[in-house]
């Protein structure tokens, strides 16, 4: 198939980059008895740790438990569900753990003496994206970012669409058998001011909100803390010196591009983590907080915690051509989503048999000695690298490090933290990459280490490499 995508910012700009960085079947949907969703999503997990190696890795929760919680039996019963409900699973299996001895406990409450351990997986989840960009784009996508779809009309049993590059102003019209509405949050809107078709699902938008502190804890383990209001809140490790915290769940009816934290989640999110942790995390220690919007599909007076997860498909052809909205999912299904939109369009376009859960992303290919392996290799064949960064590239790049580090230590100029010019060069011309954002938030988290990083040097030096370009 000929396949162009536009996106009206850098790609994953939006929600994509504002998740709690999980592959995760979970674990509280199962309260909401949504069996299918849960089993779906970690058969995913098992798919994703093994096209994705490099970015998808294991990760430990600790659920401390007290008497004023779900009883103890419920959540033994819970877990050994999400142990088995997608059947065999390559991650250890839920245990009890005794939090006065097991090194889980050092940082909480005396009061937290028992708790469970069950296995889920982390992802740098804008990285995701963009290696799925540059998959689709090395198998002959044409791929668009900063590029806004301003009209799209039905002519002849096909779609006019008017395009419009956002930084040159440049026009375009693009010309299609079949298009797909993938917008997220902006899906119905889409759907009424660029098509004039009417939605036929409704939309609530859902804000969920995160900030990240110093490190918490020592240990590599991550812990999923029980609220008194039902809800769930994760401290988790988070590029190697901090603590993520999240996530917060609210109506949200402004605009997508606009959403940011409010004072009032930060403080929900203070007061869910130092119920737990022996030392109180203060507003003060937050480094940086991020807010994304979700698209659920609406239930009559359920409240947003509530809302399913699932995702739905429609496709209109009022207009005489195919149109596939996407509503709702979850980032560890992506895959899935994409692969059943496909099966929805094959009345309309030739399509292969499924391939996607064999096929490595971009540098997921390491090797009979898996990534640990790779990483070894790569310390002997790039000396010049240091650990630290080192693994900050192959958790990053995978195999295409070599991309990279290939030329020697001949790396050009250091911008802090590891990151040179052989790795902007990189970014500009394999990923799209064209601000200092793009680079230290979406394609790395180095904007954690800002007071070490040369900013203005990365924009001036992409600005340079775009007007080369032009």
């Amino acid at each position: 198939m000929s396949v162009y995508l536009c996106e009206q910012g850098d790609f994953a700009a939006a929600t994509s980059s504002s998740s709690t960085k999980l592959i995760h079947g979970g674990l509280r949907y199962l309260e909401n008895f949504d069996f299918r969703l849960v089993r779906e999503a970690l058969s995913e997990r098992e798919i994703l740790m093994r096209i994705a190696p490099h970015l998808v890795q294991p990760l430990r929760f600790v659920l401390p438990h007290h008497s004023g919680m779900r009883p103890a039996w419920m959540l033994r019963f819970g877990l050994w569900l999400y142990d088995h409900v997608a059947g065999r699973s390559s991650l250890p299996h839920a245990s009890s753990l005794d939090l006065t001895s097991d090194p889980a406990g050092a940082p909480l409450k005396p009061e937290y003496r028992r708790g469970f351990a069950y296995s889920d997986c982390s992802v740098d989840d804008s990285r995701l994206v963009i290696l799925n960009a540059v998959d689709a784009a090395e198998r002959g996508a044409s791929m668009n970012p900063r590029t806004r779809c301003l009209a799209a009309q039905s002519e002849g049993g096909l779609w006019r669409l008017q395009v419009r590059q956002m930084e040159s102003g440049q026009g375009g019209e693009i010309r299609a058998r079949v298009l797909a509405n993938a917008t997220g949050p902006w899906v119905n809107q889409f759907l009424q001011t660029v098509t004039g078709i009417q939605p036929r699902h409704r939309v609530r938008l859902d804000k969920g909100s995160h900030i990240v502190v110093p490190c918490l804890f020592a240990h590599d383990s991550a812990y999923l803390f029980q609220n008194a209001d039902g809800r769930v809140v994760f401290a988790i490790p988070f590029e190697r010196d901090f603590t993520l915290i999240g996530t917060t769940e609210q109506d949200y009816g402004g605009d997508p591009a606009n959403v940011a934290i409010s004072d009032a989640e930060i403080r929900y999110l203070l007061d869910s983590v130092n119920g737990y942790f022996r030392s109180a995390v203060s507003p003060g220690q937050i480094v940086w907080s991020y807010s994304g919007v979700r698209s659920l599909i609406e239930e009559a007076g359920a409240e947003a915690g509530k809302l399913s997860r699932e995702y739905a498909l429609d496709v209109d052809q009022s207009s005489g051509a195919p149109l596939l909205s996407v509503y709702g999912g979850k980032l560890t299904t992506y895959r899935l989503v994409a692969a059943a939109a496909l099966a929805r369009l094959s009345p309309f376009l030739p399509m292969k048999p499924p391939w996607t859960a064999s096929a490595p992303l971009p540098g997921g290919d390491p090797g009979p000695g898996g990534m640990e392996g790779y990483v070894s290799a790569c310390a002997r064949e790039y000396p010049f690298l240091d650990a630290m960064n080192l693994r900050r590239m192959v958790r990053a790049y995978g195999t295409r490090i070599r991309h990279i580090a290939a030329n020697g230590a001949g790396l050009g100029r250091s911008f802090g933290c590891g990151l040179t010019e052989a790795e902007l060069r990189y970014l500009a011309e394999q990923e799209w990459a064209q601000t200092a954002d793009d680079v230290l938030w979406r394609r790395s988290k180095l904007g954690l280490r800002r007071s070490e990083m040369d900013e203005a040097g990365i924009a001036d030096w992409l600005s340079h490499k775009r007007e080369a370009r032009k």
